[in-house]
């Protein structure tokens, strides 16, 4: 069966696509830029294969779709800005194969003017053909919540910004067969600003909610209670909650060489979030210090080392640092995850647990970095020697909160 998308980039933004277009029964191809980390299970594999995913054997299939969307990871490069390298290999790829009346749409987080400014040009050099006038080409914010079972890719409106206003149609009519809401903006860069503004929003008010946790815990307040009342106000505010860090694929922008005037707040946002993890190891040790124990040599037991609960991604997981910081001070580590059956830090593989209950009996500290939902947090506080909860997930008094 030929396929009538093109999903370019399989990693944390283009599976959740390739897997809402099979949902909705459009033949789908995958064609990975590198080694991504997007990951099926078993049986999400056999759904996929079953409704028509198949990935590309040949990059001249690239050119047999009507719909291409690119959805290349751009991490975070050297300069702290974004890396664009394997958007701009998708490109040239796609390029070379690209036909006439082709809709080509990127997800992948970029600077705003990127897809007029970079991918425009990359597509026109390679295939000969102009966009806007012999190919579609737009731009889509990914908006990808892995884990969350309310709002998946069929119930969330999908933002559209095309180089004309056939652009945004033809783009606008693919994203109609896969979402129930689609959103029109002026333009890609409108729309690629758009990511910008969703992506700063989140780090810049987990960052606001972490430096209320460090004064909080200074001032003797319980965060986990202001907030809770907080959240019954109706209107101006949405609850944020702390944590040992900001993990993830969303990578905060201060748009650096992009713009004449970098976002101020969101630098210092990031900076407040780097310091997390260090604060985290700083209140473990202070524990084990009242407790009288020292940080060297004493057993600590990390509990969820991935960067969201319930699943198995690692990318940019706090827990990294924080064990690293933990090994300086001469701690003796072990871990426990569900998700996680092996992990390593600094290339050091560190010790897992098997039996839950008895390596927190055991351990001196046991630091709750992720609350997955097979952890029973009540018979934890209960068999921990110490317990440091950095979620506020554990009952109300029953271990060390953030």
């Amino acid at each position: 069966m030929p396929a009538d998308l093109a999903v370019i980039g399989l990693g944390p933004y283009g599976l959740p696509l390739a897997q809402a277009a099979v949902a909705a029964g459009i033949p789908t191809l995958g064609y990975r830029t590198g080694p991504e980390s997007g990951s099926l299970s078993p049986a999400e594999l056999r759904r996929m294969l079953a409704g028509g995913f198949r990935t590309a054997a040949s990059p001249a299939e690239l050119g047999r779709v009507r719909t291409a969307v690119i959805c290349a990871p751009t991490p975070r490069g050297p300069d702290g800005g974004l890396d664009l390298s394997q958007v701009e290999a998708a490109a040239r790829t796609l390029a070379r194969r690209l036909r006439p009346h082709t809709t080509v749409i990127l997800e992948s987080p970029v600077p705003p003017g990127t897809t007029e400014g970079f991918l425009r040009g990359l597509l026109e050099e390679g295939s000969g053909l102009r966009a806007g006038h012999d190919f579609h080409l737009a731009y889509s914010p990914s908006r990808v919540d892995p884990g969350n079972r309310d709002f998946t890719p069929a119930n969330t409106p999908k933002v559209i910004g095309g180089l004309t206003s056939a652009c945004t149609e033809s783009a606008a009519a693919f994203y109609g067969r896969l979402t129930e809401k689609v959103v029109r903006a002026r333009g890609p860069r409108e729309a690629e600003t758009v990511r910008l503004l969703e992506t700063n929003f989140r780090h810049v008010n987990i960052a606001l909610v972490n430096e209320m946790a460090v004064l909080c815990h200074d001032l003797g307040v319980d965060l986990w209670d202001v907030v809770r009342c907080a959240e019954t106000k109706p209107f101006g505010f949405q609850a944020f909650r702390p944590g040992p860090g900001v993990g993830g694929h969303s990578v905060p922008q201060d748009l650096g060489g992009h713009a004449a005037r970098p976002l101020r707040m969101v630098e210092v946002a990031q900076q407040v979030n780097d310091q997390m993890p260090r604060y985290v190891v700083q209140r473990a040790a202070a524990l084990l210090n009242e407790h009288g124990k020292s940080a060297r040599g004493a057993r600590v037991l990390l509990l969820g080392v991935t960067y969201k609960a319930d699943l198995a991604d690692q990318q940019a997981t706090p827990a990294q640092e924080i064990a690293i910081r933990l090994s300086q001070l001469g701690a003796q580590l072990s871990y426990h995850d569900p998700h996680v059956p092996s992990w390593h830090v600094l290339d050091r593989p560190v010790p897992r647990a098997d039996s839950l209950y008895e390596a927190a009996a055991d351990a001196d500290l046991t630091i709750l970095l992720q609350q997955h939902r097979t952890y029973d947090l009540q018979g934890l506080s209960v068999k921990a020697q110490l317990l440091l909860d950095t979620r506020g997930a554990t009952p109300t008094g029953a271990a060390y909160r953030l």
